[in-house]
């Protein structure tokens, strides 16, 4: 990695004492300690996530794979759930990050506390008026997640145009995030104004990664056109999700059934049974799995650190151009 390009790298993560401008998105249930470590390792920021069955429990087991990292890590918890367990946000203080976000939550009262310990802020943001709320707030970095994104987010703006408005709109650095899984994309972003790159379904699938060897071949097996937005698996798990943020993932047999007929969901309770009995089974035919429209992009296991170093080495040429003859 210490070999990759200069276009690899970015005056923000330059700053950052990064190599290359990537941070792996905190994703719940896929983004653990392992994948945090391996994309610190390729010279990244590699974050551990803790999504909807995020707790004290989960992140303490997660944080031993990041012990050597000297800090150079992150955490992502999620607003609803920090609500339900306060105490998260103590032990990711406790265990001293680089970086600290807090995702769809109501407001950034967390970012000053978190701000006094040392510790850098981040906040995805979907249109400029979360952006000049974040900044106003003291975030140190803006996500601009646009909705081709997999998990959940806010479907209001794809990711050049939000890009284009946020960067115009803060002058915080701002990285991008949503569909991101290529060389190409990662130029583009770059190009575009980035400071960095925010993936999440591009890394999903690495050896690292917590997800289930069903989930990766699933990925594998997808595409773009594979994806959906929907709220029926956070109906059916009764999930506090805000109506604002449904999640992309794979479409399925479950989506199929109940996309449109959400209010008849809410009283099945059978529906709703077999989702849960699915998770536990693994059975990918109602269970769901979040994916991004990049998915495609993912053609067999790999580890991150051949990821980042394919997907930038790339970008580096494209951004560099053809070699003079």
């Amino acid at each position: 990695m210490s070999s990759l390009p200069e276009q690899s790298s970015t005056p923000w993560s330059k700053a950052w004492g990064l190599r290359v401008a990537v941070v792996n998105a905190p994703m719940g249930g896929v983004a653990g300690g392992r994948l945090a470590a391996a994309v610190t390792a390729a010279g990244g920021l590699g974050l551990i996530g803790m999504g909807s069955a995020g707790s004290v429990a989960a992140l303490r087991r997660e944080l031993p794979f990041t012990a050597a990292l000297g800090g150079k890590f992150g955490i992502g918890l999620v607003g609803w759930v920090l609500e339900a367990e306060p105490e998260l946000l103590d032990v990711a203080i406790e265990a001293g990050p680089a970086l600290i976000t807090v995702g769809f939550a109501d407001d950034c009262a967390w970012v000053d506390r978190v701000a006094s310990t040392g510790i850098r802020t981040a906040a995805q943001v979907y249109n400029t008026d979360d952006a000049r709320r974040a900044e106003d707030a003291g975030i140190d970095v803006v996500v601009a997640r646009g909705s081709e994104g997999g998990g959940h987010g806010a479907p209001e703006m794809t990711t050049l145009p939000l890009l284009d408005t946020v960067l115009k709109a803060v002058s915080v650095p701002v990285l991008a995030a949503g569909g991101i899984g290529s060389p190409a994309s990662l130029a583009a972003v770059l190009a575009a104004g980035a400071s960095g790159a925010w993936l999440g379904t591009r890394l999903a699938a690495c050896s690292e990664s917590l997800l289930h060897d069903t989930g990766r071949r699933a990925m594998i097996a997808a595409d773009g056109s594979d994806t959906v937005l929907t709220s029926v698996f956070d109906i059916a798990m009764e999930l506090p999700w805000p109506t604002r943020f449904p999640a992309r993932v794979l479409r399925n047999e479950f989506t199929d059934r109940w996309a449109g007929d959400e209010d008849a969901l809410r009283t099945d309770g059978d529906a709703r049974g077999s989702v849960r009995a699915a998770a536990e089974s693994v059975d990918l035919r109602i269970a769901p799995i979040d994916a991004g429209q990049g998915v495609g992009m993912i053609t067999s296991v790999e580890s991150a650190r051949d990821v980042v170093t394919e997907m930038c080495s790339g970008a580096a040429k494209l951004l560099t151009g053809p070699s003079p003859t």
